[in-house]
């Protein structure tokens, strides 16, 4: 497989770098109104990539739900529970820096193993069955998917009034 640097590789290893950079920026801020916001930049990078993929359909669903109301819904918890950071800033020790070096010897080594790699060449299949995207996603969930697609959605409502629940006895017991 030849690889090329063309105009969609570029925009791909642009937003995987923006990706790399919400993430790990979320994962060094200390404040979690800062933390859900970079998780918000990383679902919005993903959508980005979805849509490089032709799956417009699932990158407008990425931006909906979880660039828009997941991250909400976060920002809404956390304002609801009156979080406070006091942790200590973190200071580069040992352990800090081995985790540093072995997260990139593991992309390096999952980089040059994958470009290692023998692709099978493209193959213009018809996944969707003449179908556009938001047809055919819509087809898979109410006739292949359904009764998943309803668990997921009472899990989901279980999980909110959870969070209800435990917001209510916290102030209870303030």
């Amino acid at each position: 497989m030849s690889f090329t640097w063309n105009l969609p590789t570029i925009a791909f290893f642009l937003i995987a770098l923006a990706i790399l950079g919400c993430a790990i920026m979320m994962l060094s801020f200390r404040k979690v109104v800062y933390m859900a916001l970079s998780i918000g930049g990383v679902f919005i990078g993903c959508s980005a990539i979805y849509f490089l993929l032709g799956a417009e359909f699932i990158g407008i669903a990425q931006v909906a739900i979880y660039a828009g109301a997941i991250t909400i819904l976060i920002l809404f918890a956390i304002m609801l529970t009156n979080h406070e950071a006091m942790e200590p800033p973190t200071h580069w020790n040992l352990r800090n820096v081995g985790a540093a070096v072995g997260a990139i010897l593991l992309a390096a080594t999952l980089f040059f193993t994958i470009r290692s790699v023998s692709w099978p060449a493209e193959q213009a299949v018809d996944v969707n069955q003449g179908n556009s995207n938001a047809v055919a996603v819509g087809l898979a969930i109410f006739k292949q998917y359904t009764v998943p697609f309803e668990l997921v959605s009472l899990l989901l409502i279980v999980a909110l009034v959870g969070a209800v629940i435990l917001a209510q006895e916290r102030k209870e017991d303030e």
